[in-house]
Order: structure tokens, then C-alpha cells, then sequence
């Protein structure tokens, strides 16, 4: 639970930086994983360079999409009576874990 409106506004805040920056970066990945182009006239081993770095680009873009979905989630439930209390043991979440992963649902101990 936030303690004070001072300290909500704060956490607000980081959230709505962290989903511009987030949005971005799924814009960066999203021209990263465009499909390569089979008569692109590049070498067969910076192809397959090419393709496997795809993947990992992939692999990043769907993690993206998932911390944005939670940061959108945070954002909308930040004034819950819930919302700093780890979804599993109901123990509050630390400030400072709070404004590093305001997407995180769950404290340090449970998030293990």
C-alpha cells in the first residue's frame, strides 16, 4: 500500500516514463524482427547471423510486450488498497523495488 500521495505520484510517474521507454523499445525491436528477405544478397553466414540474431530480437520484443502489459496494469491499479502488496505473501513491496520494476507483481523473496 503507498503511504503517501507524494510517494504515488513518484511511483506514477517512473510508471509512465517506463511505458514511453518500453513503447519505444518495442518500435526499435518490432524493424529488428521485420522478416529477411530470402534474395537479400548477403552471405550464407551473415544470413544465418542475420536469422539468429532475429530470434533473440524476438525473444526481446516479447518480453517488451509483456512489461508493458504490466506497466499498463500497474498504472491503471495504482490506487488499489492492494497495489505495493506482493500478489503472493501480501507483503508490502519496497518502495525501491517499486520504482526499479514497477511492473513486478511480486517482492524480491517471491519473485524468486
Amino acid at each position: 500500500m503507498i503511504k503517501s500521495k507524494s510517494q504515488r505520484d513518484i511511483i506514477e510517474t517512473k510508471i509512465i516514463q517506463e511505458i514511453e521507454k518500453t513503447k519505444e523499445s518495442i518500435i526499435e525491436l518490432r524493424e529488428l524482427t521485420a522478416p529477411i528477405a530470402p534474395d537479400c544478397a548477403i552471405g550464407r553466414v551473415s544470413r544465418m547471423d542475420a536469422i539468429n540474431n532475429k530470434s533473440i530480437n524476438e525473444n526481446a520484443l516479447r518480453k517488451a510486450e509483456n512489461k508493458l502489459k504490466g506497466l499498463e496494469i500497474a498504472h491503471q491499479n495504482i490506487d488499489d488498497a492492494d497495489f505495493g502488496k506482493c500478489a503472493r505473501c501480501k507483503n508490502e513491496i519496497p518502495l525501491g523495488r517499486i520504482l526499479l520494476m514497477p511492473h513486478s507483481r511480486f517482492c524480491v523473496h517471491c519473485a524468486s
